[in-house]
């Protein structure tokens, strides 16, 4: 792609938003915050940590004596 070719798409970009409404512009950004998956284990390291915590969880209730071995610092049990 040449440089002439990209700036003539950046611009294309910029009128093309510039000329949408200001309230379809918001109405979009707020769709995609709201589309925004916040599971930064599953995103970052994929399904083993989140398997691993869901597993721990479960253990723990079925279980008093895992309870004890995992037992985390503060106020959770």
């Amino acid at each position: 792609m040449k440089s002439n070719d990209y700036v003539k798409y950046l611009t294309e970009q910029f009128v093309q938003y510039v000329e949408q409404p200001k309230e379809q512009r918001k109405s979009s950004r707020r769709e995609r915050k709201q589309n925004n998956t916040p599971m930064i284990g599953n995103r970052w390291f994929g399904m083993l940590p989140v398997a691993f915590n869901h597993y721990i969880r479960h253990a723990k209730q079925k279980s008093p004596d895992l309870k004890e071995k995992f037992k985390r610092k503060g106020n959770r049990s």
